[in-house]
């Protein structure tokens, strides 16, 4: 007589009526549902890092992943024979594109030329849809595989819920751990690997519970070996082969690269100086720096006379910080940066924390990690300038910190003698975008005051004074600090002069509910790569 296998009705586990072969495909949905998830997640990631504009990359890499499993559920019904070594083939795929898609990707992006975003863009939904009709053909076969050899416990209607929930449950564990957990603590590109691997290992889990049934196990093996050792081997490279790529992409010597639940942080220095890059952007070269933050802050400060209470709104890299302190009258600053990763690097790496001069150590500011809408909005207090240092709005999400909302919400801070100060992009490049600020600034009733000052690194770059009232323009000029190297008090007015390439064109205010800015910036900032 025969021994029993996993699939005999007399092999059971402890528990009466729950048989390992029926377990292990139940848990093999869970982890199938969490691997292809962390795959789109991923996907779409590297999409909002590489390209800008978060909210359009995730909403089309999550449609065409959805319309590609569609696809893939469909041609299931064409797989009639051999469901196990189907099964086991395709999570072997799975885990292998869908494991080393991000690597491929970030290795593909850092040899393209940075215009060349076409080939990428192809590349990346070419991955997407291969993954993505993969990862629809497991479900429909799993569930078949269970109905198939164990109909007799079974309904289609309990098959569909228990295979469903298992199917729902993986992805609820990794759409909280993907930006809390994974991406902080091992990157984009060694969490693909690693659920790599997980699909390898359900492949190993069916090899070894379906043995009696598969024809060829010994070529199985191989695959499920080779493919193993392929992600293995990815695994451990996974920081070289990213600081090869990141070396390659912002060509001087990185010094310091994070991928924190927010944004890639990048520190590169050269001989030119030391850079600072979130999410693939520029945002400061040592050089010239000084140029853009001295812009920001002193006219601003200046034109409050004697500003006791500052509030600086991102800029988590302390330049602007370091700025005002120049100010003796000031008591008290406020730093509200989203990113403690930023905060903590800027106030503990000894080569940034000299370009700041150590003033996120200052015994007068006081740092808040939380998003500067939502702080806004729960708390109260006057302050008698404002500095607010975002990203340029490439993106839905940081769109919303140049709508009338939150400037509405900005104003509500502002003490009666108070001005803000808001950095605009450029009116040279992206002239629409920059008066569209201004209008939105205005809208909520406040006056706005443009100037501009140029940055080598960044070319024209435009501000925005907001207050309620007119700039004193020669106390302005009386009230600059000492010991500035880019602003003096005769090149003062110089700002506030725009020539008629850069003066306003009619631009509507930018709402929450639209967000039409961030389509003007994209469209505009893009016109560079044309």
């Amino acid at each position: 007589m025969s021994e029993p296998t996993a699939l005999d009705p007399a092999a059971r586990t402890g528990a009466p009526g729950v048989r390992p072969a029926e377990l292990a495909l139940l848990v093999s949905v869970f982890v199938v549902a969490a691997c292809g998830l962390v795959y789109e997640l991923a996907a779409g990631a590297l999409a909002s890092y590489l390209l800008g504009d978060s909210v359009l990359q995730f909403s089309t890499v999550i449609g065409a992943y959805l319309f590609a499993m569609g696809i893939g559920s469909f041609l299931s019904r064409y797989i009639e024979r051999q469901l196990i070594a189907n099964f086991l083939r395709i999570e072997l795929l799975v885990g292998l594109i869908g494991g080393l898609m991000p690597a491929g990707l970030f290795i593909v992006h850092s040899l393209l030329p940075a215009s060349a975003t076409a080939p990428f863009r192809t590349l990346l939904y070419a991955l997407v849809l291969v993954v993505g009709i993969l990862v629809g053909l497991e479900i429909p076969l799993v569930m078949r595989i269970l109905k198939r050899h164990f109909s007799e416990r079974y309904a289609l209607k309990d098959l569909v819920s228990q295979v469903l929930t298992f199917d729902y449950l993986g992805a609820l564990a990794v759409s909280v751990a993907f930006p809390l957990l994974l991406v902080p603590q091992l990157g984009l590109v060694r969490t693909g690997v690693a659920f790599g691997l997980l699909n390898a290992a359900v492949a190993v889990w069916a090899l070894w519970l379906f043995r009696g049934e598969l024809r060829a196990w010994r070529a199985h093996a191989i695959a499920c070996a080779a493919v193993i050792v392929a992600l293995v081997a990815a695994f451990a490279g996974a920081d070289r082969l990213t600081t090869w790529a990141e070396d390659r992409f912002y060509g001087d010597r990185i010094v310091f690269s994070q991928t924190s639940a927010y944004q890639r942080v990048v520190v590169t220095a050269g001989p030119g100086g030391v850079r600072l890059y979130l999410n693939g952007n520029l945002q400061f070269h040592s050089r010239d720096e000084y140029r853009y933050h001295e812009a920001l802050v002193h006219p601003v400060m200046a034109a409050h006379g004697a500003p006791k209470r500052v509030l600086v709104l991102g800029g988590g890299d302390g330049m602007a910080v370091r700025e005002v302190l120049k100010h003796p009258s000031v008591e008290q600053v406020t730093l509200v940066e989203l990113d403690p990763a930023m905060t903590r690097l800027f106030s503990t790496e000894p080569l940034l924390t000299a370009l700041n001069g150590d003033a996120l150590k200052s015994p007068k500011l006081r740092i808040v990690n939380d998003d500067a809408f939502g702080w806004l909005d729960r708390n109260e207090g006057f302050f008698d300038v404002v500095i607010v240092d975002f990203p340029d709005p490439s993106n839905h999400a940081i769109g919303k910190l140049y709508s009338t909302s939150f400037y509405a919400l900005l104003a509500r801070h502002l003490a009666a003698s108070g001005h803000a100060v808001i950095q605009s992009t450029s009116p040279l490049i992206a002239r629409k975008s920059y008066w569209t600020v201004v209008s939105t600034v205005e809208a909520v009733d406040l006056r706005a005051t443009p100037y501009h000052a140029h940055v080598p690194s960044f070319g024209e770059w435009g501000f925005i004074v907001a207050s309620r009232r007119p700039l004193a323009m020669e106390a302005m000029a009386s009230r600059l600090p000492a010991g500035l190297r880019f602003l003096s008090a005769p090149g003062l007015p110089a700002l506030f002069d725009f020539p008629p390439d850069m003066a306003r064109v009619p631009a509507e205010p930018n709402r929450l509910s639209t967000q039409g800015l961030v389509h003007t910036f994209e469209e505009e900032w893009g016109r560079l790569h044309e």
